[in-house]
């Protein structure tokens, strides 16, 4: 089985700290690697992190605020530098264009990687390839801002205790799997009889918005959901006026979206301590975590 963890490279907000680089965040999910708002110095973070920029193979940007999007440029320029044959799918706002474009081509190299552009226009699926379904939900921070949902395929799992209790062995399943029924000793058994659909396991992260419901409905029973909280409820009155969260309105977001586990990240510089942010958040969601700089979680079946 390949691996499967997020991996933080980042967990500054508008700025990096001693302790905290600017926010990026690598999903690392069946073969693939998914690198969500890369700010400055995400490269560098890499190396620290021991891993290989070149699993790379999505790029997300939420929005072009510098912090989430001034390592996309170096980061293309790496993949290219280490000659990776494999597309590199990159999505972000459309109306952001003209900023994609900028960071991409902002230094003079010759480009030979293969870089698949997928600006997005508007909420919903935005890319179903088979391997994976890539969903985009609008929030609001006062420029266009997208919230990202990843769904693997759901797969159908047989019963093996079934399988022996029907006499269907070998060569069968496959006869079964394809025509949808067999029959044994006279018996027709049915697909389903023996098997279920295992749903995909979905991926959410919700980063820079105030409070909404986009940012519910796209987390909306999701495995893990990554979501900014920038301040505590002691300073509610800036997470207000800048358009972002505090710990425990990502935690009542986590709570309403009924997600399975919560990791809270793009925390203020004014903050040393983060342990009041996890604090804040289970009292509303208990079952949430702080992210810190190279800090891994498993993203486990």
């Amino acid at each position: 089985m390949s691996v499967r963890d997020l991996i933080i490279l980042g967990t500054s907000s508008q700025q990096p700290t001693r302790k905290r680089n600017h926010g990026a965040y690598l999903l690392r999910w069946n073969d693939e690697g998914h690198l969500f708002d890369p700010g400055e110095g995400t490269q560098r973070q890499f190396i620290f992190a021991n891993v290989a920029p070149t699993c790379v193979t999505r790029i997300y940007v939420s929005h072009f605020h510098g912090d989430h999007c001034l390592g996309l440029g170096s980061m293309l320029m790496r993949l290219n530098l280490d000659k990776v044959t494999h597309p590199i799918h990159c999505y972000y706002p459309a109306s952001g264009k003209k900023y994609f474009d900028r960071l991409r081509y902002g230094t003079m190299y010759h480009e030979n990687i293969h870089v698949i552009e997928h600006p997005v226009y508007e909420a919903g699926i935005v890319h179903d390839d088979g391997k994976f379904k890539i969903e985009a939900a609008f929030l609001e921070h006062g420029v266009d801002n997208i919230a990202w949902r990843v769904t693997e395929p759901s797969t159908r799992k047989f019963d093996p205790v079934k399988l022996k209790q029907s006499g269907i062995n070998g060569p069968q399943v496959r006869v079964l799997e394809k025509e949808g029924h067999v029959i044994i000793n006279g018996q027709t058994i049915h697909l389903d009889d023996v098997s279920w659909i295992r749903d995909g396991d979905s991926f959410a992260i919700v980063i820079d918005t105030r409070y909404c419901q986009s940012a519910i409905d796209i987390a909306k029973n999701a495995k893990l959901l990554l979501c900014e909280s920038t301040y505590t409820e002691e300073h509610r009155d800036l997470a207000s006026k800048y358009l972002h969260l505090t710990a425990k309105e990502a935690a009542t977001i986590a709570k309403k979206a009924g997600v399975q586990t919560l990791i809270l990240t793009h925390f203020s510089a004014r903050y040393q301590d983060l342990k009041q942010f996890e604090v804040e958040s289970r009292e509303v969601f208990p079952n949430t975590f702080v992210a810190d700089d190279l800090k891994t979680f498993p993203f486990a079946r």
